[in-house]
Parts: structure tokens; C-alpha cells; sequence
């Protein structure tokens, strides 16, 4: 099924064919309308010149205003085999679409919303025959039904016309354009970027970068350039204002060797100002006694600290480098990069 871009915004056009694969671009005078667009010939140029094939309207009353209209399009520097005009269907349309076929021109007969209109478009040598899907859908009607009868009358009698889906509105219009089976699908760029979407495949691929990261990732690399730290000699108040500064919550507690003996966490601070709040902050860290802190090497592999906060179940964990203490790991860290879970 070929796969092309509804639009008039040079923005979104020049991202979409970014792709790669996009088979070409339909666009509309309603579209450069709503875009503010005024020099439509330029336009048009312009898009010749980015897109693999472009589908433009050549508007008229009559068969022979379509024509001519058609013509000075191409006059304009417009490559016949790169350019596609779309007519609305109309005995003057079809009979305009046959004409421009005899002259080697390719055509879409377009505004078609039932079979009868199909029928005379592919009778006439269209390459092209487009139901609109969305507006069908509005007025009630069964447009799937519809682009169902266009396919098999193109199989059953062999037309060379490729039924294209058009005034797509959601991602599951493509979904019903594929089960189908037309042959071409023209899709508005917001509905195109959500076709390779899905929370399940957005879910996979983070658990991937998960485990990537778990795997290949140094404890080192997280650890944050603050080293809270404070001597038995220093007040609580000390520690408050590392553990501020720092934006952890914890610091380690170091002897006269610099030597981290234990830590002194926002947990601790809670639990003994509620015992003592008046003189609490005045205390010093030689008041209080420590556990020996848990330590893992900067160069372990994150997966290893996700293990020992599980296992232990610990907030902090100090970080060190031939057991010479270079920072702190909090279990706040590992939360924020969804590494614990």
C-alpha cells in the first residue's frame, strides 16, 4: 500500500519525507487556505521539487477548464510523470480525467462517495479514485463498505486504478486502509506520527534502557559532585546545612583519619528532634552512635547497588574508590532513573 502525506505545511512536509518512504504528497486549496498560503503556484513548485509525486488539484467547470488548467500547471515546470491532478468526480470531471489520460497525464478523481461515481472514474482511465473515509463516516454512511466495493471492482474487471483512503482522521483508519486492502493511503502528519505508537512497545523499550543502564553503567557515573560530610566535632546543624546543600539526604560522619565511620541521615533528624527539639541541633555528631555503613566500589555496575538496596533495604549507600570515600549514592537517585523498581 502506498503510504502518502495530506498537508500544506512546508514544515511538517520536509519532516514527514524525512523518512524516506513516503510515496508522495496530496494537498488541497483548502489546505493552503487554513496555512495562509497566497502564492499557490509557488507553493506548488516549491512542493514538486521535495516530494516524490505530488497530487494537486486542476480545477474547472468544464471538461475543457480542467484541461487547461492541468496544462498550465505543467507549464509551470511541473514533471508530468511526478505529478498527479485530482478532479472531483462529475461527467465534466470524467470526462476531463479521460482527456488528460490521452495526453499523458495522471489523474485522481476525487470527492467520490459512492460506487456509481467510483465506476465512472475507473471507466475513464483514473489512476487514481478517492473516497473520503472521514466525512463519509460523519454523514452516517458505511465508508468501509464503500472502499470494500472499490477494491473488488478494481480486481474483479481489472482496472489499472488504485483506490486511495483518504480523509483519514485516526490511526485506525489506516488499520481498516491495510485490512482492506486499497491501495493507497494518504495520512495528515499528526496521524502518521502516531502509527508506529503503542504504550506496549514504549513500555519494552524502556525496560530496555533499564536493564542497558543497570548493566553497562558505573556506580561512579550517578554519584553527584557534592561529598556531605562532617566530623565528630560538628553540630547537627553542620550536617543540616550539608544535607541542604548537597540536596541528599544524608552525610557521612568521618573520624580525625577522614575515615567514614558511619551516616547521619534526614531520618535520623526527624526521629531525635522529636525526642529533643529544643536542643537537638546544638548536639554533635560524637552524641550519636553509628552502624558501619554500607560501601560499594564507583566502578560496580548499577545493577550491583540496586542489589544492596533491595537486599538491605538502606536509603544510602557510601560510594568509594580503593576504599577512599568519593561520594554517596541515594536510593532517591536510582528512583529518579527508574532503575529501581
Amino acid at each position: 500500500m502506498e503510504l502518502y502525506l495530506d498537508s500544506a505545511d512546508i514544515t511538517e512536509i520536509e519532516e514527514a519525507f524525512n523518512l524516506g518512504f513516503l510515496a508522495g504528497l496530496t494537498t488541497t486549496p483548502t489546505f493552503m487556505h487554513r496555512h495562509g498560503i497566497t502564492d499557490v503556484d509557488g507553493t506548488i513548485v516549491k512542493l514538486s521539487k521535495i516530494v516524490p509525486v505530488l497530487q494537486i488539484e486542476a480545477l474547472g467547470d468544464t471538461c475543457e477548464e480542467i484541461v487547461k488548467e492541468a496544462q498550465r500547471l505543467v507549464d509551470l515546470g511541473l514533471d508530468k510523470e511526478k505529478t498527479v491532478f485530482k478532479t472531483p468526480v462529475s461527467l465534466e470531471g470524467v470526462k476531463a480525467c479521460r482527456k488528460m489520460k490521452d495526453e499523458g497525464m495522471r489523474v485522481n478523481v476525487h470527492l467520490v462517495y459512492t460506487l456509481q461515481q467510483a465506476y465512472m472514474a475507473m471507466a475513464a482511465g483514473a489512476d487514481y479514485v478517492c473516497p473520503l473515509a472521514g466525512r463519509l463516516q460523519d454523514e452516517g454512511h458505511d465508508a468501509l463498505a464503500l472502499f470494500e466495493q472499490c477494491v473488488e471492482a478494481v480486481e474483479f474487471y481489472g482496472y489499472q486504478t488504485k483506490i486511495m483512503f483518504s480523509s483519514v482522521r485516526h490511526p485506525e483508519h489506516v488499520r481498516n486502509a491495510i485490512n482492506i486492502g486499497v491501495h493507497t493511503c494518504t495520512v495528515p502528519w499528526k496521524v502518521m506520527k502516531q502509527l508506529t505508537e503503542n504504550n506496549f512497545t514504549a513500555l519494552g523499550i524502556k525496560e530496555f534502557e533499564i536493564h542497558t543502564q543497570l548493566m553497562t553503567n558505573q556506580v561512579k557515573e550517578i554519584i553527584r559532585e557534592a561529598k556531605p560530610t562532617v566530623n565528630l566535632d560538628a553540630t547537627v546543624l553542620d550536617a543540616m546545612v550539608q544535607m541542604t546543600d548537597s540536596g541528599l539526604g544524608a552525610v557521612a560522619v568521618v573520624d580525625d583519619s577522614d575515615k567514614v565511620i558511619g551516616i547521619f541521615t534526614d531520618g535520623d533528624l526527624r526521629r531525635h528532634l522529636k525526642a529533643d527539639p529544643e536542643s537537638f541541633t546544638e548536639k554533635r555528631m560524637s552524641d550519636f552512635s553509628y552502624n558501619q555503613p554500607l560501601t560499594i566500589s564507583g566502578n560496580e555496575l548499577l545493577y550491583e547497588a540496586v542489589k544492596v538496596f533491595k537486599e538491605k533495604q538502606v536509603d544510602n549507600i557510601i560510594v568509594t574508590d580503593n576504599d577512599e570515600f568519593i561520594g554517596m549514592i541515594d536510593v532517591q537517585d536510582l528512583i529518579k532513573l527508574d532503575l529501581l523498581s
